[in-house]
């Protein structure tokens, strides 16, 4: 059976809170709209890593050097120990596992070094490579031609409604995953393992 695993509030948790106090002082500063317009084409691969930190950097007006930005941008993530266990006993049955996520090169090569067990996944499918972004059906598309997924052989866990709702119009088993439910994925999950 094939797994696709979102990351973000699914494998590892989100702090962007301590990228807000790194790059603006505190850590429920909001960040400037024209900031916020560049994660969809930084995500898609539209903008290099330089150029979204050196816009970042003029649109904050900071002081931070380009590496002190890049180290902020970085330090938002800490494993979901529970869903890893998850990882750890579907790879040891042999399922396939894919790495399904909207991420960005600094963050993707961030969490890829930082935790080992990234190894554990047979591919990945990241918005910056494939030039598609969750909820949109090509980058869903994209997935199912690389690696010749059968959607309604294929479970599929995200924490985003938008982005489960297009997993489930294409025919794949999805399930809207809670942190703070960790128990009721279990619950989905079991039953389709038999």
């Amino acid at each position: 059976m094939t797994f696709l695993f979102d990351i973000g509030n699914v494998l590892l948790k989100l702090h962007f809170e301590r990228f807000h106090q790194a790059v603006l002082g505190a850590p429920d500063a909001p960040l400037p709209d024209d900031l916020l317009a560049l994660k969809d084409p930084y995500e898609t691969g539209a903008i290099t890593c330089d150029q979204f930190v050196t816009q970042s950097l003029a649109i904050l007006q900071s002081d931070l050097s380009p590496s002190e930005f890049t180290a902020a941008w970085e330090d938002i993530f800490t494993l979901n120990q529970p869903m890893w266990e998850v990882v750890r006993r579907l790879h040891k049955e042999g399922h396939r596992l894919i790495l399904f996520s909207n991420t960005n090169a600094i963050h993707a090569r961030a969490f890829l070094k930082k935790f080992p067990d990234f190894s554990l996944f047979h591919h990945h499918h990241f918005s910056q490579e494939v030039g598609a972004i969750k909820p949109n059906d090509d980058f869903y598309q994209k997935a199912i031609d690389t690696y010749q997924l059968i959607p309604n052989e294929t479970l599929y866990f995200d924490d985003l409604p938008e982005n489960i709702d297009t997993g489930k119009r294409l025919g794949f088993q999805s399930w809207q995953y809670d942190l703070t439910d960790h128990q009721a994925a279990l619950d989905w999950l079991e039953p389709r393992l038999k």
